[in-house]
């Protein structure tokens, strides 16, 4: 009778829709509107790098502050043993996928030696002014695999003719620069910093410019920040929303809210877009390197509680590693970033639910649940079409003891799942041991330990017929508790 579909679960399934049904004060139709705004490859491919290094690197390194004046001598950027492998090597053996470096700070002292500047690489000393950084750490990560990425501060505190339309031309200018030479960009970086110029007046910054040049010489990368591809997530502490929606109103203008993508944002909603969350935070309390800090980078149980709240909210963490005055990664964030990927590693490596045999309270065709522990990134279960809470039930075959759950949406069929609890059958019974709000590309639940042979997941809420591609249960490492 395991295997099939409990009567209780089905009872569970029906008082849910009728719930929904009940309580839905948004029209149905809004809601598959909703469901059915899907990301680009480019996105989909994004989000799938899930962990990512930030690399703020320049004047500011070597003058001990967070944000330079502009007014910096060159000669100051100096670095003693720069090794941009290192950086790329730490990357690959820590899971950080793609690394994205401060080719300019506010500062504007441009890492590569620009054309349309002196204040940059070749003004140093560093190299008989011959250097290159941006080139060294493209290089560095073709080789080891590693994504790039480029941070072009809009800000530029050294240019003359910043607070005019000609920075305008400047910043494109330099733009193209960072975009033709140095290989596949995957991700372009961009704040909001503004400020006034020379003349007095602030920067009215092109952006709509700035965009057509990346979408002409790097049509393969996102765009962060200013762009429609991928947003902040409204805080630098690198934690995702309980609810993390990628589908918001067009145009979404105060990011710092509680649930962006709420039903009733939906209502009224001109133009819906997929914008998912990059949670950016440091290894330490600056985000350019401070010997003081030597001794204050995070902790391992603070960079795990970051992980499961940012990469386990739908949302990529972007975590910063400043390199020292001699060009490398200090050992203490190195060693820092080997324990958490030791402690992932041992947490995630062996799935619970594999090989359990799945049956649900109801499948569309060709949506068998069985997919959903298949292993396969191209298969999902679904309900059959109008179904939109529905369970399901994976029996281990045996006992086993977990604390960790993992599921993933098929999320290039959108974002659907509203509300979901899981549970663990004791005896004849269920006991709800974890409830959520959204999955999206991946949900990361923790809770005490329990011990069962059976789960169950209930959609509870969907604004579509969910798409569940994955489904795991895991043992926290025991590293963890230390």
């Amino acid at each position: 009778m395991r295997n099939r579909p409990s009567l209780a679960a089905a009872i569970a399934v029906l008082c849910a829709n009728a719930a929904l049904q009940a309580a839905d004060e948004v029209p149905r139709e809004v809601l598959l509107r909703a469901a059915h705004v899907t990301p680009t490859p480019q996105q989909v491919a994004w989000q799938e790098l899930e962990f990512t290094c930030f690399v703020h690197f320049g004047v500011n390194t070597f003058t001990g502050r967070e944000w330079g004046d502009g007014k910096e001598d060159p000669r100051i950027f100096n670095p003693t043993d720069f090794d941009a492998d290192q950086w790329a090597r730490v990357c690959e053996e820590t899971g950080m996928k793609l690394l994205i470096l401060t080719c300019k700070h506010h500062d504007g002292f441009c890492l590569w030696p620009s054309k349309y500047t002196e204040h940059c690489v070749k003004s140093s000393p560093w190299k008989g002014g011959k250097g290159d950084v941006v080139k060294e750490a493209a290089d560095a990560c073709r080789r080891r695999g590693i994504k790039f990425g480029v941070y072009l501060s809009p800000w530029d505190r050294n240019a003359p003719s910043y607070g005019s339309d000609a920075y305008n031309e400047l910043y494109k200018n330099q733009l193209r620069e960072l975009l033709t030479n140095y290989g596949p960009i995957t991700e372009v970086w961009w704040d909001g910093a503004c400020g006034e110029g020379p003349n007095g007046r602030r920067q009215v910054y092109d952006w709509e410019g700035y965009i057509k040049v990346v979408r002409e010489l790097q049509p393969k990368a996102v765009i962060f920040g200013q762009g429609p591809d991928v947003r902040w997530v409204g805080n630098e502490n690198g934690l995702a929303r309980e609810s993390e929606w990628s589908v918001l109103p067009w145009g979404v203008g105060d990011r710092r809210g509680k649930d962006l993508g709420h039903r009733k944002y939906l209502l009224g909603a001109e133009r819906l877009m997929w914008y998912p969350a990059e949670c950016d935070v440091s290894i330490r309390p600056g985000w350019f390197y401070h010997a003081e800090q030597d001794g204050r980078v995070k902790s391992l149980g603070h960079l795990l509680d970051i992980y499961y709240r940012s990469v386990g909210r739908n949302s990529n963490l972007l975590l910063n590693i400043p390199p020292d005055r001699r060009g490398r990664f200090h050992e203490n964030d190195v060693a820092r970033l080997k324990e958490l990927r030791a402690v992932l590693d041992e947490t995630f490596a062996e799935n619970l639910a594999t090989g359990g045999k799945v049956t649900a309270s109801s499948t569309a065709d060709g949506r068998a649940p069985a997919a959903i522990t298949d292993g396969d990134p191209a298969t999902w279960w679904s309900p059959a079409e109008g179904v939109y809470a529905a369970s399901f039930e994976v029996d281990l075959g045996k006992p086993f003891t977990f604390d960790r759950a993992m599921l993933r949406e098929m999320i290039a069929q959108g974002q659907r799942v509203e509300r979901f609890t899981l549970e663990a059958a004791d005896g004849d019974a269920y006991k709800t041991v974890a409830e959520a709000t959204t999955i999206g590309y991946k949900r990361l639940l923790r809770f005490p330990a329990v011990t069962t042979d059976r789960v169950r997941v209930t959609i509870q809420e969907s604004r579509a017929e969910p798409t569940i591609r994955e489904f795991g249960l895991f043992r926290a490492s025991p590293r963890e508790s230390k």
